[in-house]
């Protein structure tokens, strides 16, 4: 298992050279220091000497990959790729165009978006993975349909209509939780259950479809007739075996949600005015901070491909075939 391990993680250092390469065309090639300032400044007619002063303010006025005029090691130091793009494989986010600290900011904003993103997860998983079974159980009967058309009905409405609607409801006709805002340690609770509230119901209609399908593909295999035909009750068969030998594709559905765990939901944290890593990468792209855009990219990017490697570690512990190959 251990090589098996080693074998994953010697798969993602090429897949995140590739993104920070990607992400440094993106930015420095296609999109150009030039083209960056034009914006940021904002201005109809802006003078090259006005483009040139911010280049230098911000460090993009190196050449992108070879400095010529450089000696030695600083012909590839004296670069914006180095400057800019390979100090994020060992997370130095540097200095956004506004002059902030990046590092120091996602430490101080990924708690509150942890804050929002477990409770969702963990809740949604066990009231999703609770009714798909209650569906399962009942397969075939009215109840089976209700939940279908149910779970259709939910799935096809937007999620805005759902955070809408819970801020008017619950949070300005009831009054039971504030509509938006934030606090720290404990007084935080109140702003956090009506977002995750709305996270969890959101969720229910193609969550429980997802794992119904995982379900009912499960019961009609030979182990699952052999358990019904030992005599044990249809309730033991899905919370014993069902459950457990589905653990698989339960594993992968979660991997894409395992990145929102820190970078956070961008619409919920907009519209509940948390201070979090979503609504931090919504700032920075609406004033077109671009070294903070290029760190949430990759940082995004190395938390996914962190899923992908704790869900290929984790099936070593459901599937014994894995453990082996």
């Amino acid at each position: 298992m251990i090589y098996y391990i080693i074998r994953r993680c010697l798969y993602a250092l090429p897949l995140l050279m590739g993104v920070n390469i990607l992400t440094f065309v993106l930015f420095f090639i296609v999109n150009s220091p030039d083209d960056m300032a034009r914006m940021q400044l904002g201005q109809k007619h802006v003078t090259e000497e006005s483009i040139t002063n911010w280049k230098q303010q911000h460090g993009y006025d190196m050449p992108l990959v070879w400095n010529a005029d450089a000696e030695k090691q600083e012909k590839i130091t004296q670069t914006i790729f180095y400057q800019k793009s390979v100090g994020l494989f060992l997370f130095r986010f540097g200095v956004s165009d506004s002059g902030r600290n990046i590092g120091a900011d996602i430490r101080e904003r990924m708690w509150p978006s942890l804050a929002l993103a477990l409770p969702t997860l963990c809740v949604g998983l066990l009231v999703d993975i609770s009714f798909a079974l209650l569906m399962v159980l009942f397969r075939g009967t009215y109840m089976e349909r209700t939940g279908i058309v149910i779970s259709v009905v939910l799935m096809s409405i937007s999620s805005l209509f759902y955070i809408i609607g819970g801020q008017f409801l619950i949070a300005k006709l009831v009054k039971l939780v504030p509509i938006s805002g934030y606090d720290d340690g404990l007084a935080a609770i109140k702003f956090l259950i009506l977002p995750v509230l709305i996270g969890v119901f959101s969720g229910v209609g193609s969550g429980v479809r997802w794992y119904r399908t995982v379900f009912l593909e499960e019961v009609e295999k030979d182990y699952v007739r052999t358990a019904r035909a030992k005599g044990l009750t249809e309730t033991q068969v899905l919370f014993r075996h069902v459950l457990r030998n589905a653990m698989i594709p339960i594993l992968t559905g979660v991997v894409v949600i395992l990145p929102l765990l820190f970078m956070g939901s961008l619409i919920m944290e907009s519209f509940f005015s948390i201070p979090g890593l979503g609504s931090y990468t919504i700032d920075a792209i609406n004033s077109q901070d671009f070294a903070i855009v290029r760190a949430m990219v990759f940082l995004g990017s190395v938390l996914y491909v962190i899923g992908l490697l704790l869900t290929d570690i984790s099936y070593t512990l459901v599937d014994p075939r894995v453990r082996l190959s």
